[in-house]
């Protein structure tokens, strides 16, 4: 039986019933099988009673037959009428009002309001350190209030009646689409700081409004183009949606249903969990943060450099069974309460399969990395200081030679050096892991791009069926949406003196256009998105040497499209599941990406020629740019020096280009042992390209910010799940979602009461985490040698 058939096959609205034939539930099952055999996040229970009744059905007459048929209706009924996920079936309603308020007067004014708030404060806060950052979370805690007071208090006229979910997720979409904007700007500010680049054109308000609504717009046109296989296929679960959508029930549900002897209301456990952490997350965070970085074995000997770079939690590579007692920690390289138990062990062991690595490389000097702290994360000089990239630049930028040659080569410490290798690695990883596991659903999304009707109706999902009333975007829409921002790119390009042609735009644009499927793919399954900037940067360095704005441009077009299309496609997929209709999408977040993009644009030039000495050490209220530094410092590295003078035949680090071959070849074992044992969980759960981007997180992540996510995981994600799973459904995420809440609030409350003004605690419980050698950025094993820098002493360029 076809996808197309199936779509006919089951009961409107999911009701519970099945009514299809036995023939028709082993056809769905055997299409099952067909689809997702080799799917690590599809349910192995159900791909095994596929097998069962497809393979080694019993005999008909008998009573296990009957039973198993039972069994094989019941999920064929989940598929065709709900989720075969538990994970979606848990959050998303298998049902739709079409009545029900969605594009109404309030969500566009709160939706628009709440997408310039993002803007202004994580781009005036992007450029400050520590710095401070709201996402969609505190969007949709705001939204809240501001939704049900409107509907108390505004007058008839203006009022459409009671807030909806609708109404609530769609306000949601358009703060979204403000809070990533930050990254994209950093390219102007490279241009116009007098510590970067110095470059006073670049204040032109017209160049960077194209500029940065070039990035976004098409950013949003590739999301729109790959919603064949990003939003309208099952297996594109997006695990992070399913939070959000989590909290949305909570606020909006009616129904208390008792799950294993809890009868507490979702919102109540929300507040109890909320409230919680908001009070805990002080002690880690401002009273007593030994309790973040709890490296308790480095302060048994603080000054062992050993010691501190094998166990240190701050500088070293955080070896410790229990190395924090803070959920910010816990979830910083992944979320173990939203991310399926694979991806977040998976995360882990390509932390712990590459510790030794780093361990060997800087114990044997390799690279001269003991001149060099263990685990940072800052390019180094011969002489053991960061790199100086504005000793080797010219008035202009480009590159000088003879600065550099007189100057020093640039060294990285041996986590970072290893890093890059796994970026090598990883990317050809992608594309064939994808290949391999995911070519079925690749080439159907392909087939239906290129056909013609409704693509949504085409596939056997009630999301998709449910979504058939209301008028889809035609794929036209987003071509044209593609057009005139790159068209806006040829403008800021060509109209400006960037000294760039629109070669890294089309260029980039094509680097954007091979990885949006396999990263979005695997990005839309485990929760982590594989990020393209070192490729984009390697490429860039070598498409356009010495032009560092060039191959930031190519970057930018290449990696910084890519990430803004995988969260447009993300919140193409939350309006999917919450029935907004998609006009009304697209819509919203084409206005709201306008607007919040000229706010950010205008605290943009506010920052730069308002505050004294910004992006410097004087910087006026602490706007020092940490982020905008590392930013120019990569620009300088790849496109000034180059990634010939590093990984080019006479480069130090050639040998790590090898990772390209390893990294296309590791997942072709993999692939074949799974064919060969299919039922296998811990074959079926080895996820290369989630393994190797697991080790990307060193420098300046370690091991206790991957470890302590296992246990936590484990026991919420495989424990709880399997033995009290009504619990799970009602509570995990909204436990999730609350401490981040927690989190997201408190760290406002105190950036502002007490970090701001420069309020601090001194005493042992906070002084421990900057004494001794794991101190950022840590301590080297060889001191500089008496000469004063190490390597030959001339002839090394």
């Amino acid at each position: 039986m076809s996808s197309t058939a199936l779509s006919d096959v089951g009961t409107e609205k999911g009701q519970s019933s099945p009514s299809f034939t036995d023939e028709e539930a082993i056809d769905i099952m055997r299409e099952v099988l067909q689809e997702h055999s080799y799917n690590p996040f599809f349910p192995s229970d159900v791909l095994n009673l596929a097998r069962e009744i497809v393979e080694t059905p019993p005999a008909e007459e008998s009573s296990e037959y009957k039973i198993l048929l039972e069994k094989v209706r019941t999920e064929a009924d989940h598929i065709i009428n709900d989720s075969p996920y538990v994970e979606v079936r848990a959050v998303v309603s298998s049902t739709d009002d079409p009545d029900e308020s969605c594009s109404t007067i309030r969500a566009w004014t709160i939706g628009l309001l709440l997408a310039c708030f993002g803007a202004i404060i994580n781009q005036l806060f992007s450029l400050r350190q520590p710095s401070i950052y709201i996402d969609q979370l505190v969007a949709q805690l705001l939204a809240y209030p501001l939704g049900k007071g409107w509907a108390d208090w505004f007058p008839s006229i203006i009022n459409p009646g009671t807030f909806t979910r609708k109404e609530h997720m769609l306000i949601v979409v358009m703060a979204n689409v403000s809070f990533r904007i930050g990254y994209a700007s950093y390219v102007i500010v490279v241009q116009l700081v007098p510590t970067f680049f110095n470059q006073t054109w670049a204040s032109n308000f017209g160049y960077q409004i194209t500029l940065s609504l070039s990035f976004q717009l098409i950013g949003y046109g590739l999301a729109g183009l790959s919603r064949n296989f990003l939003v309208y296929p099952s297996s594109a679960i997006w695990p992070s949606n399913l939070a959000t959508i989590a909290l949305n029930n909570t606020f909006h549900t009616n129904t208390n249903n008792t799950a294993n002897g809890w009868k507490m209301s979702q919102l109540r456990f929300f507040l109890y969990a909320f409230t919680a952490m908001f009070v805990y997350f002080w002690f880690p965070n401002y009273i007593a943060t030994f309790l973040s970085a709890f490296s308790w074995m480095s302060w048994i000997a603080p000054n062992n450099v050993k010691l501190a770079a094998i166990t240190g939690s701050a500088a070293g590579l955080g070896l410790n069974p229990v190395p924090t007692f803070d959920w910010n920690v816990v979830q910083a390289t992944i979320k173990p309460l939203v991310a399926p138990f694979f991806a977040t062990f998976n995360n882990f062991m390509g932390m712990l399969v590459t510790f030794p690595i780093i361990v060997a490389i800087w114990f044997t000097n390799t690279w001269y990395t003991a001149y060099l702290p263990i685990n940072a994360n800052r390019p180094y000089d011969r002489f053991g200081a960061r790199y100086k990239v504005t000793s080797i630049v010219d008035e202009n930028g480009l590159f000088n030679k003879a600065a550099y040659e007189a100057y020093s080569p640039l060294y990285l410490s041996a986590s970072n050096s290893l890093i890059y290798g796994t970026y090598f690695a990883v990317y050809p990883a992608t594309v064939v892991y994808a290949f391999l596991y995911h070519r079925r659903e690749i080439m159907a999304g392909f087939r239906l791009l290129l056909s013609k009707g409704s693509r949504r109706n085409r596939r056997p999902d009630i999301h998709n069926r449910l979504m058939a009333p209301y008028k889809e975007v035609p794929e036209w829409w987003f071509v044209l949406l593609l057009l005139v921002a790159a068209a806006l790119g040829m403008v800021a390009l060509l109209a400006y003196p960037t000294h760039a042609s629109v070669g890294p735009l089309f260029m980039g644009l094509l680097l954007a256009l091979i990885f949006i499927v396999p990263i979005g793919v695997i990005f839309s399954v485990t929760n982590i998105q594989i990020s393209l900037n070192v490729l984009a940067e390697l490429i860039g360095g070598f498409l356009f040497p010495g032009n560092a704005l060039a191959m930031n441009m190519f970057k930018s077009y290449g990696y910084v499209t890519t990430a803004r299309a995988l969260t447009f496609a993300q919140d193409l997929k939350l309006g999917h599941y919450t029935k907004i209709p998609p006009r009304v999408m697209f819509a919203a977040q084409t206005c709201a990406t306008i607007l919040s993009t000229l706010v950010a644009m205008g605290i943009l030039n506010w920052q730069v020629t308002g505050i004294k000495d910004v992006c410097t050490p004087n910087a006026q209220a602490k706007f020092y740019c940490p982020g905008t530094s590392i930013f120019f410092t990569a620009s300088v590295i790849w496109g000034t020096v180059g990634p010939a003078r590093l990984y080019g035949k006479d480069g130090p680090y050639n040998v790590l280009l090898y990772c390209f071959l390893i990294g296309a070849v590791l997942p072709i074992p993999f692939y074949f042992l799974t064919r060969r044992f299919p039922k296998n969980k811990l074959i079926r759960g080895i996820h290369i390209p989630v393994l190797l981007y697991g080790s990307i997180a060193w420098a300046p992540y370690n091991l206790s910010h991957s470890w302590p996510a296992v246990p936590v995981a484990w026991f919420f994600q495989v424990y709880v799940r399997k033995y009290y799973l009504p619990w799970w459904q009602k509570y995990n995420y909204i436990l999730s979602t609350a401490f981040d809440c927690g989190i997201a609030i408190a760290a406002i409350v105190i950036f502002f009461a007490l970090q701001w003004p420069s309020v601090e605690i001194h005493w042992w419980g906070n002084d421990v985490v900057t004494r001794g050698a794991d101190t950022f950025p840590g301590t080297s094993l060889l001191k500089v040698p008496e000469s004063g820098f190490w390597g030959p002493e001339s002839g090394w360029h």
